[in-house]
């Protein structure tokens, strides 16, 4: 909580253009910074290591944009004292006439929305070691039209690393690469009206998103009410014209629960008693902190559930690189549906992937990754705990969010206080269907998301709008 530059974590919006081009926008993003008040004097600046390593340039560009901004006197640097905002209301003006700075745009300063990962901790020299392996290897026909299914290396690698580490029954025939969760929802959506099923349950809090899409291939999405023990699967044996559900068993989103396994014997029971299908989304099954991993769903029953995983939250959402595994019978209407060829997942890119997870690489920024999200999921519960010891949190054995319960009728006005704060924040009634009944105040927040440099003052600006 008292880390020396805790107030620095404006976004810097830099356009990269070149080495000249990055040294530039950093400058111009910095002064605009200190003009508008969002940095103020004496203000710590990261060290130049720090920085280029969440921007993912070179350390001599930052260095050098410090050192001339020192000379124009926007900045101060001291030995044991690092580098600083200058004191003074205004800079002086360089020798020449500076070009006139671009326009910065404007956004938060701190982000704690759900939803994403810290996309500075990408392994770049570890993706490019196994790209270029990858490439090198690579067969003739992997720069021709592919297999709609995805590339056979990487769907035969995907089988051995989810039955590994998530439980998951699956053999690379039965494994459809896609290019994220939700062109593989809209591939589900597409083969289940075709198969002439009228609705799919959703949960009662989830991503709207998720249900649109459902909408628009012409299916309608009754929510399944959710409890304390996850979503009352019990009750799908009541709901007249569902055909297939929807769920997050490991951890729903975004409430945190883990499903019960009752119920998760109950979901199973349905699909084989109405010839039903599941749908399970495995968003961000390998980070568990404080329990033993909570296996896949698909494991009772690989004949009727679909099972649905991304790179999104291990690796980065960019990359737009998820996978089906489908029950045997569906793999054909899939693929039919995705197309004749692979338009959607670039053949090099499923190559590197299957090489990554292949050389360990994977294992090793999982584990690294789960290491770091948890010291920030242990800063959040400490913090709260001193500042807002009245308010509970939730949802925080696994994943990359936590649930802070709110005194009744404080959300909004939360919500608007951090946006005056510079902070993204959303609430819980933001991800609550249409149909479900209302529930309590709570904040849903993404400690995942911030860079490192980001982090400490973006949980001081959370706890300065707690009620």
């Amino acid at each position: 909580m008292t880390d020396p530059w805790s107030t620095f974590g404006a976004d810097l919006h830099i356009d990269p253009a070149g080495a000249a081009g990055l040294r530039a926008g950093l400058m111009d993003a910095l002064r605009e910074a200190v003009r508008s008040g969002r940095l103020t004097p004496g203000t710590r600046l990261p060290s130049s290591r720090t920085l280029a390593a969440d921007l993912g340039i070179a350390r001599n560009t930052v260095a050098d944009a410090y050192a001339e901004l020192v000379a124009e006197g926007w900045l101060t640097a001291r030995q044991g004292s690092g580098t600083r905002v200058a004191q003074r209301a205004e800079p002086r003006r360089a020798a020449t006439t500076a070009p006139r700075s671009r326009p910065v745009r404007r956004g938060p300063a701190y982000n704690l929305r759900a939803g994403s990962p810290d996309l500075s901790t990408f392994p770049r020299a570890d993706w490019l070691k196994a790209s270029r392996r990858a490439l090198t290897a690579a067969p003739n026909d992997a720069f021709g039209y592919g297999d709609p299914r995805g590339r056979i290396e990487l769907r035969t690698v995907l089988a051995g690393y989810l039955a590994r580490a998530r439980g998951v029954h699956a053999d690379p025939e039965t494994i459809v690469v896609c290019s994220g969760f939700v062109h593989g929802l809209m591939l589900m959506g597409k083969v289940l009206r075709q198969r002439r099923v009228r609705e799919v349950a959703v949960e009662s809090y989830g991503l709207d998103v998720h249900g649109n899409l459902l909408g628009e291939a012409g299916l309608r999405t009754p929510c399944l009410p959710l409890d304390r023990l996850g979503s009352r699967t019990g009750e799908l044996a009541g709901m007249r014209g569902v055909g297939a559900v929807l769920l997050t068993p490991a951890h729903q989103f975004p409430t945190g629960v883990p499903l019960h396994p009752d119920r998760r014997a109950a979901a199973v029971d349905w699909a084989r008693a109405a010839g039903g299908l599941i749908l399970e989304d495995d968003y961000d099954g390998e980070f568990r902190y404080d329990r033993q991993p909570v296996g896949a769903l698909q494991g009772l029953d690989p004949e009727r559930v679909v099972y649905m995983g991304t790179s999104s939250k291990s690796l980065a959402p960019g990359l737009r690189l998820a996978w089906m595994v489908l029950p045997h019978g569906l793999v054909g209407e899939v693929a039919e549906a995705k197309g004749e060829v692979d338009w959607a997942s670039g053949a090099l890119d499923q190559l590197t992937l299957a090489e990554f997870i292949e050389s360990g690489a994977y294992d090793r920024h999982v584990r690294s990754m789960r290491l770091r999200y948890r010291r920030r999921r242990d800063q959040l519960v400490a913090a709260l705990a001193e500042r807002a010891p009245a308010l509970h949190v939730s949802g925080i054995a696994a994943g990359l969010h936590a649930v802070l319960e709110l005194p009744e009728g404080t959300e909004r006005s939360v919500i608007q206080a951090a946006a005056w704060q510079g902070l993204a924040l959303e609430g819980l009634s933001r991800f609550r269907h249409v149909d479900a009944e209302p529930g309590g105040d709570a904040l849903v927040i993404g400690y995942g998301t911030p860079t490192d440099s980001a982090w400490t003052g973006a949980l001081e600006a959370l706890c300065r709008v707690l009620p």
